[in-house]
């Protein structure tokens, strides 16, 4: 009896030997064992993004760019190229360096596409236009029906660009001739006109309307029936693809759209 409870004794001693031996030997990972790999993080944004947007972003996109730097500190977002969305693709398609492209339209967008410039397009904000007087309304101006006025200085956009597209539907739509003093390349251009007094009125989109006190918006019948959609896509040929698509998923995401509506775009 007492030789069985020794050997017993021995047995249990040798296998809490062998536990510890292996609880020692996967804490200190001897020479041949196999380790889990850990998951690095992915690397940090770098170099240079080139973006080029509608000049009706330029209040959205300048506070998207300072967000998106300060998230990535070792990126530098060049100064942003803003213009009329066609001028913008005309430039991209002849070779402009550029990484992203935000239009204030799909038809010029479109044309980026069409070149091979470009795929997969997103809407990221819509926006319809308003009627703007200087400070003051010195024109004495009502309505729409008012720029058949001849004796009055009216600017528009050209019609080429996003904005100058839907002033023409619009004044269709309401059955006005306009008596045309000049029109402008972009909506920015037919805005300073008009905050200068240069121009008695002229049209713009409601989120430029809202960045000077030196125009009056007068609202007008019918302009929630032509809205603009504006798309946004990172280039092909982008020489920073990685910080290209994170930008343009910033601006599609959360931020983006509250930075977007903070300033009257609505949503695509």
């Amino acid at each position: 009896m007492r030789r069985t409870a020794l050997l017993r004794s021995c047995v249990v001693m040798a296998s809490l030997a062998l536990v510890l031996t292996g609880c020692a030997t996967g804490a200190d990972q001897a020479p041949g064992a196999t380790s889990t790999p850990t998951t690095s993080a992915e690397p940090e944004l770098g170099g240079e993004l080139t973006v080029y947007a509608a000049a009706s972003l330029k209040a959205a996109f300048d506070e998207l760019a300072t967000r998106f730097e300060q998230q990535h500190p070792s990126l530098d977002v060049q100064p942003i190229a803003y213009d009329g969305s066609s001028t913008l693709a005309t430039q991209i398609i002849e070779g402009a360096p550029a990484d992203v492209f935000a239009s204030a339209d799909e038809k010029n967008m479109q044309k980026v596409v069409d070149a091979g410039l470009a795929s997969d397009p997103e809407l990221f904000a819509t926006n319809t236009l308003v009627l703007v007087v200087p400070a003051g309304n010195p024109g004495g101006i009502e309505g729409i029906d008012d720029l058949a006025d001849p004796d009055l200085a009216v600017v528009l956009c050209a019609a080429e660009v996003p904005c100058g597209t839907a002033s023409a539907t619009l004044l269709s739509n309401a059955g006005v001739t306009a008596s045309v003093d000049s029109y402008e390349q972009n909506v920015t251009a037919v805005l300073t006109k008009v905050a200068a007094g240069e121009a008695d009125a002229g049209l713009v989109y409601v989120t430029d309307a809202s960045t000077t006190d030196a125009v009056e918006p007068i609202e007008v019948d019918g302009a929630d029936d032509v809205v603009n959609r504006y798309p946004i896509a990172t280039l092909a040929g982008s020489a920073n693809p990685d910080a290209a698509d994170e930008f343009v998923a910033f601006a599609l995401g959360e931020e983006g759209r509250e930075v977007l509506a903070a300033l009257g775009f609505g949503a695509p």
